[in-house]
């Protein structure tokens, strides 16, 4: 039901054109993101997963209209329950609705003003949209650092001065300073030592819990999506090519590619051979004919060479849709 959802995405497209020449004449398109959609339930987490280049960045920034998108609609519902369509808002709609979605960036060291002090990089987001004075301010500062499990000492000092685990609570204080509903968290923990990775991610789910907060966790790793995420979305050359729930994915995943991915994850207590993805990924710029994922796939018939397989429902599954003709 849609009082339930926070986002409700529905065929977005992001097409990059290609120009060539002094004119800059247009030859072609990247088709980045190539209609897509997906729910986001308020309070809950959904996983987008898949290589590198198969448009999970930009699908977070479309959403947070960091681009504009080509086609297609992403509806956020706010507190009140009021549809946006955020593909359609104006600059000062825009800039008002940056208040209920924020972004957590993959690496915290360039994410960072160097030259600003923590206390700083914190109350800049509350000096834009907030009406606080500056006592209220720092009060709010010291709050966030609390609740990311730092002392308020490090008001004071500046990136430089800390690990990149300390930067990453200072990326999702920051994010926080809002009190957003919704957070896309674009690989928060890539950029991170494993060691260090587990504790961040813990302290994210307990903001959610504290918080309420819906987040849309982008990842390649799909150990660390799979921990963080109800539901997961598998991506692959633009396209969503599987989404189901978590427990769902794990325990009997469909699409070709999601096996592989799957396979490729070590597991406590099970053997298995290390499964690479033969081939490489296609070109954006121009996919192969039929389903994007046959040339590198080992099932392939005859008409996956030729037609892309629609997103649909499995009969038997709950909540279960695959791209792929082996189920069609």
């Amino acid at each position: 039901m849609e009082n339930d959802l926070i986002l409700k995405v529905r065929n977005l497209k992001k097409y990059f054109p290609i120009q060539k020449g002094i004119l800059k004449r247009t030859v072609g398109y990247v088709k980045a993101v190539d209609g897509i959609s997906f729910d986001v339930p308020r309070g809950k987490t959904l996983g987008i997963v898949g290589e590198s280049g198969c448009g999970k960045t930009t699908t977070g920034k479309c959403i947070l209209k960091l681009y504009e998108t080509t086609g297609g609609e992403i509806v956020y519902y706010s507190d009140n329950r009021e549809k946006l369509n955020i593909t359609k808002l104006d600059p000062n709609q825009t800039h008002e609705i940056r208040r209920e979605i924020q972004m957590i960036l993959q690496d915290p060291h360039s994410s960072l003003n160097p030259k600003m002090s923590v206390k700083s990089l914190l109350e800049e987001p509350m000096k834009i949209f907030s009406t606080f004075d500056k006592g209220e301010r720092k009060e709010k500062v010291i709050e966030l650092l609390d609740s990311v499990g730092m002392n308020p000492e490090y008001m004071e000092r500046y990136p430089n001065e800390m690990s990149g685990g300390q930067k990453q609570r200072i990326g999702i204080a920051r994010a926080l300073s809002l009190e957003p509903d919704l957070i896309v968290c674009d690989e928060p923990v890539s950029a991170l030592d494993v060691s260090i990775q587990a504790q961040v991610l813990e302290l994210m789910k307990r903001l959610q819990r504290e918080y309420n907060l819906s987040y849309i966790f982008i990842g390649h790793d799909i150990a660390v999506v799979e921990y963080m995420s109800d539901a997961i979305a598998v991506m692959y050359l633009g396209k969503i090519v599987e989404i189901a729930e978590t427990n769902e994915l794990l325990e009997d995943p469909l699409h070709p590619y999601t096996k592989k991915l799957l396979a490729a994850v070590p597991r406590l207590g099970k053997k298995r051979e290390r499964v690479l993805i033969k081939g490489q990924v296609g070109d954006p710029a121009n996919p192969p004919d039929g389903c994007y994922f046959h040339p590198r796939c080992e099932s392939k018939k005859s008409i996956c060479t030729e037609t892309f397989p629609g997103l649909r429902e499995i009969d038997d599954k709950k909540k279960h849709k695959v791209a792929c003709h082996l189920y069609q």
